[in-house]
């Protein structure tokens, strides 16, 4: 995973509640062998009218196009677990979702995969979707060491799982995180072999 550190961008407002996984990827982007391509999945049919891209959806407004940040509406992320809803947004450029609630599933995938949840509460998250409602105030900087969210309305807490923050600020999935503990692992090992050589 890329660690997440202080990252600084533009944020778009999304906050319509219930949007699915389904809506974040099309079932059509699914059928790859691999990860490539979808970037271009993430969003599709709101992004796209026949192809081109809608005027009306706010990542292709000007201002929003190269989005870090989304602020999101309530259960954000519910539906189908496809995992390839969260690898679409990242490669979309998104780094980290702000909202009330998200999905279970969707919510673990975003985790083990390096994308940011941050939840807040709602009236909150209203105030920051109309902060960045417009182009000229949309930047925010969200500091994860810190745990703070900057803006042109002034600075926000926010609270993180301390194990789920150490894994982003260390870039280590949960794979990585258990081999921090390999000596251990290994010592363990041989100490119940030692103890139990009938197995």
């Amino acid at each position: 995973m890329t660690p997440f550190h202080r990252v600084s961008g533009a944020a778009a407002p999304m906050t319509t509640p219930n949007i699915d996984t389904d809506v974040i990827m099309p079932k059509m982007f699914l059928k790859g062998v691999d990860r490539s391509g979808l970037g271009d999945g993430a969003f599709n049919l709101l992004r796209f009218i026949a192809g081109k891209p809608n005027p009306d959806f706010v990542l292709n407004r000007d201002g929003y196009r190269d989005a870090s940040f989304l602020i999101v509406g309530s259960n954000f992320g519910c539906g189908s677990s496809r995992e390839h809803a969260v690898w679409g947004l990242q490669q979309l450029g998104i780094r980290a979702l702000i909202g009330t609630t998200f999905a279970g599933i969707f919510n673990d995938n975003c985790a083990n995969n390096g994308l940011l949840t941050i939840s807040l509460d709602a009236a909150t998250v209203g105030t920051l979707a109309g902060i960045v409602a417009s182009p000229a105030s949309n930047r925010l900087t969200v500091d994860l060491e810190q745990q703070t969210i900057r803006s042109d309305g002034g600075t926000i807490l926010f609270a993180i799982e301390s194990a789920r923050k150490e894994a982003f600020l260390t870039g280590r999935d949960a794979i990585s995180s258990t081999l921090v503990f390999s000596d251990d692992i290994r010592a363990f090992e041989a100490r119940h072999r030692a103890d139990n050589p009938w197995f």
